[in-house]
């Protein structure tokens, strides 16, 4: 009887685990998507686009043409379609179906349109022009002159936002730094003017690096310039996440030790510079900086317009009545040839140039070079030849309208200087008062950051910005790949977003799996992952290496440092005014719940100001 009953239970367990295995297959099931995102208005395919699983991790990226595919739960769901520039997309899938098509309507290019100033493409902007002249000439011969229409043409590069990327597919991040904080004064003039900027006006890192950080920098018995700081805590956008903060300081240097500048005032006095947010501003922007100079120190003034020429040759820094003088007297006027500028520039700065000197050229502009060599590539081989003398190149850009925001930040970055946008005198101020040894004075160059992360922890990562300095990883040890520079007191903070390994969901990836690194663990069991910096000195041509490792901490976001949570409000708003599909749960109430308990010493305000732009862009959004 025992060994019918023992029999008879075998056979209960075995019916048991049957069960349980195929209710396991059941829900562990998936199935394989595949689709394209395109643009309605032309049936092409839009790239990079986020396809997703609503409310879940499943996402992928669409390829160059469009395409894309994923796997995904088993029954009905929901994907939704997210692209820079374009409406968002929902399609209810059917519990069978495989394949899905999804058709993304542009947003419209018009931000704000009043009587006089709207918004459109320079395509349109050319054939209103077009359709204009005949009237205008007409009025012209009737009347002596007529008004030019007043159409806005700003340009910005297109941003791919990063996405995920599995660990055991690419476990290395390789990017060049970036201190420039230009997206953010000028998404500030957007929200003060009452308008949403556009999507790829915002570059989240510029956002994030715009605020002081209270970062320890080197010590005196630090031989490095820069020093690094890792941390971490649960991500407050999506608490199935983590996010990791990587922080960089530069070396502080008390003005005084600072090495003599032989600066070369390059200002644009075009007529698209006659606004009162323009010339008039530039004017005041450097009078400021003037009057930080010191008798070691040496300026000269080039304008462009028409032609370029000299106004100022170089003069002592001791002679600041005559070098604002030069200043005042500057009017608009003409076409502007920006090239012709740059290189009157570039040679007047060679006429001083010493090797223990700051040689640098500062350009003030709306961007809008039409005379002379004006192509990015030609100014782009100019700037190049020039940095490699030691004269670098720093650039201003003030007004709205016609700016050339990827021009001005292509510029920047080859001229291995900082690039700033001056929408107001206090922005002036802070640029050359508060910041004067930063904005001037190089303590590193070429840096390079390259993190390495440990599958024991790390599922699959996304870098929150940063899209225009990503870096091939074998760049990082190539000494003749140029990256972005650090200025004296500097910080830099990234901040990656990743899945930890346990997630219930896979990282999707175009990669095939890599046969050789299947069940390797790499690193020490307690590191998440490595932080590698390299930097070279500023008169050097070798690189040094610095390294850093992050133990694993799931501290929650409200026990990290007010830092933290300050540039963890800053890049969910920054993703919000994308419309980012990374977006997660953050809203502007969060954002300023976060940023409210991240205030701490705030002597110049920023923290309360970046409080007040989200109160109006939650306004607006609404609209």
């Amino acid at each position: 009887m025992q060994t019918e009953n023992f029999s008879a239970m075998q056979k209960y367990l075995s019916l048991l685990l049957f069960s349980c295995l195929i209710a396991f297959h059941a829900t562990g099931q998936q199935r394989l998507i595949t689709g394209t995102v395109q643009n309605n208005a032309d049936n092409t395919g839009i790239s990079n686009a986020v396809v997703r699983v609503k409310g879940t991790d499943f996402l992928t990226a669409t390829d160059t043409k469009g395409n894309f595919s994923l796997k995904v739960p088993t029954g009905a769901l929901i994907l939704e379609a997210v692209a820079t520039n374009f409406k968002q997309l929902e399609i209810p899938l059917g519990a069978t179906q495989t394949t899905v098509h999804f058709k993304l309507h542009r947003l419209q290019a018009i931000v704000k349109q009043t009587d006089k100033n709207r918004y459109i493409s320079r395509k349109e902007a050319e054939v209103a022009y077009d359709m204009a002249a005949p009237m205008m000439a007409s009025k012209m011969s009737t009347h002596g002159y007529a008004a030019a229409p007043r159409f806005n043409t700003e340009d910005y590069s297109p941003i791919n936002e990063n996405i995920f990327h599995a660990v055991t597919d690419q476990p290395l991040s390789t990017f060049s730094i970036d201190v420039d904080r230009a997206a953010y004064s000028n998404v500030r003039r957007f929200l003060n003017n009452g308008e949403m900027p556009p999507a790829d006006a915002v570059r989240v890192e510029e956002m994030i690096n715009y605020f002081d950080y209270h970062y320890a920098a080197p010590t005196g018995k630090d031989k490095d310039p820069v020093t690094i700081r890792t941390d971490m805590a649960i991500c407050p956008w999506n608490t199935d996440h983590q996010l990791v903060r990587i922080a960089l300081k530069g070396k502080q240097v008390d003005t005084k030790d600072l090495p003599p500048s032989n600066l070369v005032f390059l200002i644009d006095v075009s007529g698209s510079m006659e606004e009162d947010n323009k010339l008039p501003l530039v004017k005041k922007a450097f009078n400021v900086l003037v009057d930080q100079l010191r008798p070691q120190d040496r300026v000269a003034i080039v304008v462009y317009a028409g032609a370029a020429g000299v106004v100022l040759p170089s003069t002592a820094g001791s002679e600041k009545g005559k070098i604002m003088a030069a200043l005042e007297a500057l009017q608009a006027g003409g076409s502007t040839a920006g090239g012709e500028g740059i290189q009157l520039a570039y040679k007047i700065a060679s006429e001083h140039l010493t090797k223990k000197s700051n040689n640098r050229v500062i350009l003030a502009t709306d961007g809008d070079f039409n005379v002379g060599p004006s192509s990015d590539g030609a100014l782009q081989r100019i700037i190049e030849q020039e940095r490699q003398k030691g004269i670098y190149l720093s650039v201003l850009g003030f007004g709205m309208g016609n700016y050339k925001d990827n021009k001005l930040e292509l510029l920047a970055d080859k001229g291995n200087g900082n690039y700033a946008y001056i929408d107001n005198f206090e922005e002036a101020r802070r640029t050359f008062v508060t910041e004067f040894g930063g904005t001037l004075f190089t303590i590193a160059k070429d840096v390079k950051l390259q993190i390495e992360f440990n599958p024991a922890f790390v599922q699959s990562y996304r870098l929150v910005g940063y899209e225009n300095r990503l870096l091939p990883n074998e760049d990082f040890n190539n000494d003749k790949k140029d990256a972005g520079d650090m200025g004296v007191g500097h910080t830099v903070t990234a901040l990656y977003e990743i899945i930890p390994t346990g997630s219930k969901v896979k990282a999707t990836s175009w990669v095939d799996p890599l046969k050789y690194q299947q069940g390797k663990i790499a690193g020490n069991h307690t590191e998440i992952l490595t932080v590698k910096l390299r930097y070279k000195q500023p008169d050097e041509d070798k690189s040094q290496l610095l390294q850093k490792v992050l133990p694993y901490n799931n501290q929650r976001v409200e026990e990290a440092p007010e830092d933290f949570r300050m540039a963890a409000a800053v890049a969910a708003f920054g993703q919000l005014l994308r419309n980012s599909a990374f977006k997660g749960t953050a809203t502007y109430a969060q954002i300023l719940r976060w940023a409210g308990t991240a205030r701490g010493q705030d002597p110049e305000g920023y923290r309360a100001e970046f409080i007040q732009l989200v109160k109006k862009a939650s306004l607006l959004d609404k609209q």
